[in-house]
């Protein structure tokens, strides 16, 4: 396009010089014109351009009018230049001829009265436009030769520079080809082109991410089958010694069991929803849905649950996790309490507090460590698995929390408190 638009402009320039010096003698001849009785034009004293002479030597000039026999150079001979007399030249007008008797000319042409006569005289110069077409012609070639050698230089700069900018991309290619194959752990970061350094710096986070949740799944399924190996040992000793009371023990290591895939399927689901979402979830929603549900299931016992606190609050987390760590909170409270229930949602920065209290009769000093132990119970009065606080604790460190437990100054009874990250409204940068 711009190869275009200056091939445009150098022959526009190049016509409007030619067309401007033809322009130039048309007042010579104007000043210098004459009628005779006749009424004809002519001229006192005629150009001096010694081409309008000789016969067709590219430069002709013509007088022409209505009714009237044409005056024209020497040049002409026995031709005669076409003029449109019909359309006014009042200005200077600039037109091409493009094959007057086997050659272009370019013609500039004028309107004129002659002192002396009431009649409008067409003053016209022509001039070949061989010369013309043949300078252009050059520039022409000249600019897209040029142009043309430019777009080889850039193409062939351009591949230089995909082949040279790309290589670090292949290293980094046959990098992690080395590091799929198992050759390497991590990418090398030294001598690191500065464009790709963020590149290999989180390919080496991600590793070790990858590295971290696979460690984590191999505990994880290491501490399930360390813990159901004393039940199935159990098991396995009371059937071989074919134990009266065999049923009961089964029943009795079938729910030990039950209670650790539990707790380690609850840690897992934990760890992957962590490792692979970012999500915001909104607590007073998931507090709502809790309030109704565990109202309904201890209706008989009158359970009065408040919520009160901030309604805007979003954890950064899933819902699902939110939901599984208030309501078993809200549920012991239930459960363990006297009858009342008050949540309260409090944000301070980046951090995010739930607030669980009841009115019931707290526990003993000293033993809220032993809350926090899986299985472990300290009322037996009431149908449980003693896993309902680990689970809290285990997937409020996932997110990076704690859960601390007190006395409620309000109702007197025992209160909870789950720290969580907060995250902001939806569109903010995670913190």
């Amino acid at each position: 396009m711009g190869g275009l638009v200056l091939d445009r402009l150098v022959a526009a320039a190049l016509i409007r010089n030619f067309d401007s010096q033809l322009a130039e003698t048309l007042p010579i001849m104007i000043a210098a014109a004459e009628v005779d009785s006749a009424g004809d034009a002519y001229f006192n004293r005629e150009p001096a351009e010694p081409r309008f002479a000789e016969p067709y030597s590219g430069r002709y000039w013509q007088v022409s009018a209505k009714g009237h026999a044409d005056f024209r150079s020497r040049s002409l001979w026995d031709r005669t230049l076409p003029l449109d007399l019909d359309k006014a030249c009042l200005t200077l007008c600039t037109s091409r001829l493009e094959q007057f008797e086997g050659e272009p000319l370019r013609l500039v042409e004028q309107d004129a009265i002659i002192p002396g006569s009431p009649t409008v005289f067409r003053f016209a110069v022509a001039a070949s436009a061989v010369g013309l077409d043949s300078q252009i012609g050059t520039i022409r070639r000249t600019l897209w030769l040029s142009l043309g050698v430019l777009a080889l230089g850039l193409v062939a700069l351009a591949a230089l520079q995909a082949s040279y900018g790309l290589l670090p991309l292949r290293r980094m290619s046959a990098t992690i080809a080395d590091i799929r194959a198992g050759r390497l752990r991590r990418a090398p970061e030294a001598d690191v082109p500065p464009e790709i350094a963020p590149l290999v710096t989180e390919l080496n986070a991600l590793l070790d991410h990858t590295a971290e949740m696979t460690e984590a799944a191999r505990r994880h399924a290491g501490n399930l089958a360390h813990a159901l190996k004393t039940p199935l040992s159990v098991l396995l000793n009371e059937a071989a010694a074919e134990s009266p009371d065999l049923a009961s023990t089964v029943r009795r290591e079938a729910t030990a069991m039950r209670r650790h895939v539990d707790h380690h399927l609850a840690r897992a689901r934990a760890s992957a929803r962590r490792a692979e979402s970012q999500a915001r979830a909104p607590v007073w929603p998931v507090l709502e849905r809790l309030q109704r549900a565990v109202s309904r299931i201890y209706a008989d016992r009158g359970v009065v649950i408040d919520l009160a606190g901030d309604r805007e609050a979003l954890f950064r987390g899933e819902a699902q996790d939110l939901e599984e760590m208030a309501g078993n909170l809200i549920d012991n409270a239930a459960k363990y309490g006297g009858g009342r229930v008050f949540v309260t949602v409090a944000r301070a920065g980046d951090r995010l507090s739930l607030l669980v209290e009841d009115d019931g009769p707290g526990i003993p000093a000293g033993l809220d460590r032993q809350l926090f132990e899986r299985g472990r119970r300290l009322d037996t009065s009431q149908p449980g698995t003693g896993l309902g606080l680990a689970i809290v604790r285990d997937i409020a460190e996932i997110y990076g929390g704690a859960v601390g437990i007190g006395e409620s100054e309000d109702l007197g009874g025992l209160l909870v408190t789950l720290d969580l990250p907060a995250a902001g409204p939806a569109g903010a940068p995670l913190a």
